[in-house]
């Protein structure tokens, strides 16, 4: 089959095209024909090696895909021929990829390979942050950044529907017309406006939430974006740089910073993670959610699609099709 090897840590010039044997299922798994593979920004991380606890080249890339069962070891509950999401790890770049299938979700019923593929990372992180971790409520306000990208469509969504006033922070007109029509309150284009002077202008005393997966200077800043009392969600560092809060002003402010990391959630507390599946399931069936497939690639472009994604042009999701 053909995969997509990272050969080494750096760029993408060290992303290729590979011939491997199909994995096997062992017991409690089973094996995806990968019709379609998200790619996240936690796959560019690896690929440079600056993610915790990544997977050490050479590696096959790939998180999560959407496909149709092709075989199952033993021990599974599931048939040959089911439609499913899963969360691999590594291995999504691929045209087979092992999942766990205590971890397989059914495709949502009238979504594409496509769209399925842009489901578990985006959105159970979009409504954990929210939700589990954020704690978010009917009318308060919340921040999010890189409002037209993966997690941040899902997010914005997912605000709009719990009733929340939404500010989304986006860098092109394009991509805050994509948040505002996803109902995004208050779009703000960050190479234009500072995202705090606008919260404080619009809100008097700031936000009760922020989502931040950028890190470096943005996580300073979203503090000051923050109304006292308020409470910010750090689940990445798209920047390349960790943000580093200012305690001083969290003391003052009682004001507070809680971590999330998906991986980890579902290792540690996956009843928590994994409750928000329901809900969402329903949601995308329904249409109050849509998943927004920005751009699709073939498999063979893998490298071009990191490239993309590194030159800030996606919007939503961006999917391999092998």
């Amino acid at each position: 089959m053909k995969a997509v090897q990272v050969t080494e840590y750096g760029d993408s010039s060290n992303i290729e095209v590979v011939d491997v044997e199909k994995p096997e299922p062992g017991t409690g798994e089973v094996r995806i024909e990968v019709e379609a593979a998200g790619i996240n920004f936690a796959d560019i991380m690896q690929r440079r090696g600056h993610y915790h606890g990544g997977p050490e080249a050479p590696y096959i890339a790939g998180l999560e895909v959407a496909g149709v069962v092709d075989a199952v070891g033993e021990g599974v509950g599931r048939e040959v021929g089911d439609e499913v999401i899963s969360m691999v790890g590594v291995g999504g770049y691929a045209e087979y990829a092992i999942g766990d299938a205590r971890g397989l979700l059914d495709i949502p019923e009238g979504l594409s390979f496509e769209e399925a593929a842009g489901v578990p990372v985006q959105y159970l992180t979009a409504h954990n942050c929210l939700h589990e971790w954020g704690g978010l409520e009917a009318g308060e306000s919340v921040l999010i950044h890189a409002a037209a990208g993966g997690v941040g469509t899902a997010a914005v969504q997912l605000a709009r529907e719990a009733g929340a006033e939404v500010f989304g922070t986006a860098s092109t007109q394009e991509k805050l017309d994509t948040a505002a029509e996803l109902g995004c309150d208050h779009p703000i284009n960050y190479t234009e406006e500072d995202f705090v002077e606008v919260v404080k202008e619009e809100t008097d005393y700031g936000v009760d939430l922020v989502l931040d997966g950028i890190g470096g200077e943005t996580t300073e800043r979203s503090v000051d974006a923050l109304q006292d009392f308020g409470r910010m969600v750090s689940f990445g560092a798209a920047s390349g740089t960790p943000g580093r809060p200012p305690t001083d002003r969290l003391l003052f402010g009682n004001k507070s910073v809680i971590g999330y990391h998906l991986g980890m959630a579902i290792e540690r507390q996956p009843m928590k993670v994994m409750g928000a599946v329901p809900q969402l399931t329903q949601m995308l069936a329904d249409g109050t959610l849509e998943v927004q497939v920005g751009h699709t690639f073939d498999l063979e472009a893998a490298a071009e699609a990191h490239e993309f994604i590194e030159a800030r042009k996606s919007q939503g999701k961006v999917v391999l099709v092998p």
